[in-house]
This record gives C-alpha cells, sequence and structure tokens, in this order.
C-alpha cells in the first residue's frame, strides 16, 4: 500500500510539471469581455531575403561602327587644268583602301602631256606614273564622322619621253642682241624616274559617301635616267625637278567611298565621380 501511494504521487508530480511548462511555452491570451482565454500561436518565420547592393551609376558612351572599303575618285586639279591653261593635259585617278582603325593603303595612277615654255628652252613632256603607298588618320573622329587628317608615303615611277621643241643659246655679251630661238624637234625616248613622297592632306565627308580633299607632297628622286646633253626638267607626276632632286606637287581629289563591311568599335565605360 506505501509503493502503491508513492507510485500515484510520483506520476502527479510529473504531470503537474508537464502542464506548467506547456504554459511556459504556449502563449495564452485573455478575453476580459468574455473572460476567456485562448492561445496564441506564433507566426511562420518569414523567408530570408537576400539584398543586392546597389548598381554604381555609369556613364557610358554610346558604341560607333567603323566602315571599312574602298574609296576612288579624280584630281580635279589636273582634269580642270587643261581649261585655262592650253599647254597642259592631264588626268589622275586616286584610291585608298582602309587597312586598320588608323592606316589606309594609298595609290594614285595618272598621265600628263605639259609643254614648258622657259625663257632659253621649249620643251615638251608626255608619260604616265603610277604612286602607291599608306596614310595614316591622325584624326579623332566622333561617332559617325569619317574626316582624315592626314600624314604618309607613297614611292612614285613614271616612264615617259621628252621632245625639245627650241631653245636659244646663253650669250654672255648680249651687246649684239640675242641670239635667235633655233628649232629643234629631238625626242628622246625610253626615260624613267623614281622618286618618295612626304604626303600631308585632309578628307572631308560632304555628302552620303562622297568626300572632298585635298594635299600637299614633298618630292626627292631616288632615280632619274636622263638622255645625252637634256635634263629632265619635268618628269610627269613628280612635277618640275628645278635642276636638281627635290620637287613639289598638290592635289584637290573628289572621291567616293564604297563600304565592304562595317566594325564595331568597344564602347568606354566612364565611371561617375
Amino acid at each position: 500500500m506505501k509503493h502503491t501511494l508513492r507510485s500515484f504521487f510520483s506520476i502527479g508530480l510529473l504531470l503537474s510539471l508537464t502542464l506548467v511548462q506547456a504554459q511556459e511555452t504556449t502563449p495564452i491570451k485573455s478575453d476580459p469581455k468574455t473572460n476567456k482565454t485562448e492561445q496564441i500561436i506564433p507566426a511562420a518565420p518569414l523567408p530570408l531575403v537576400e539584398i543586392k547592393p546597389a548598381a554604381k551609376n555609369n556613364d557610358s558612351i554610346f558604341a560607333k561602327t567603323d566602315r571599312y572599303g574602298i574609296r576612288v575618285g579624280v584630281d580635279l586639279f589636273k582634269l580642270t587644268r587643261a581649261l585655262y591653261d592650253k599647254n597642259y593635259k592631264g588626268i589622275e585617278f586616286v584610291a585608298d583602301y582602309r587597312l586598320t582603325k588608323k592606316y589606309f593603303l594609298a595609290a594614285e595612277i595618272g598621265n600628263e602631256n605639259k609643254t614648258t615654255d622657259d625663257d632659253r628652252v621649249n620643251f615638251t613632256t608626255k608619260g604616265s606614273y603610277i604612286k602607291a603607298g599608306f596614310d595614316y588618320n591622325a584624326y579623332e573622329n566622333w561617332l559617325d564622322m569619317e574626316n582624315i587628317i592626314s600624314i604618309g608615303m607613297r614611292y612614285g615611277f613614271s616612264t615617259f619621253n621628252q621632245e625639245l621643241n627650241s631653245y636659244r643659246i646663253y650669250n654672255a655679251n648680249p651687246y649684239f642682241g640675242e641670239v635667235p630661238q633655233i628649232t629643234s624637234g629631238k625626242k628622246f625616248n625610253g626615260l624613267s624616274a623614281s622618286w618618295i613622297e612626304v604626303v600631308a592632306g585632309i578628307k572631308a565627308k560632304v555628302f552620303d559617301n562622297v568626300f572632298v580633299g585635298f594635299s600637299l607632297r614633298l618630292n626627292r628622286l631616288v632615280t632619274n635616267k636622263e638622255p645625252e646633253n637634256f635634263s629632265n626638267l619635268y618628269i610627269p607626276g613628280f612635277n618640275r625637278t628645278y635642276d636638281g632632286d627635290f620637287g613639289v606637287g598638290f592635289n584637290y581629289t573628289v572621291t567616293y567611298f564604297v563600304p565592304i563591311y562595317k566594325k564595331k568599335v568597344k564602347p568606354v565605360i566612364v565611371p561617375k565621380k
């Protein structure tokens, strides 16, 4: 009997502890109006949300497209010179190909027929020439502009002939007057010359694919095959030699650009300060 009472007492104590623990973990809400109590069920935990840092505000330059192709045209200076100079006939075709962003392959080919009338000599030069080289564009275009401010070099070669029309013998003592002009008509065939040019010029787009430009050239002879008793005072493509190895040139061109393909330029991202 004693052991039975002890067992009931232990079971009752265990049940009391269980009820007290349940009351501590489960909140009870009491309503004063109805004098009722109700259990408050805790809300489910909110899901974790990853908060990403705000993106940096960057200013970027719009991407542009560079066009690559060939530009062909004509030298208007030589083409129109015959309108006011009866002693000249000539034509020159020009072309360039865009090789990289800054470099262009360039070439000129032409033909000239010029009569030079000096105080002592009158002669006619006829021949053809070709020049080939490169141009470097030093101008940084905006967006889709395609203007060119260039410096470059050419190697030129010309084949031609000379005809001595007339000449005067130099008179060191003109007391009895000038020596009369002597008609010659002697021809010198199979002549040739080669030279190097330093070229500086510009090209500006005036219409869609249409460019106008001009260039200045400083020439120096490399080879010069001359006839006996006569100097090559004028060389097609080189111009006047002035009894030396140097010459100057000029052209004024209009060209048309034929695009072949395009290349996108990657935009440059500039972080905002």
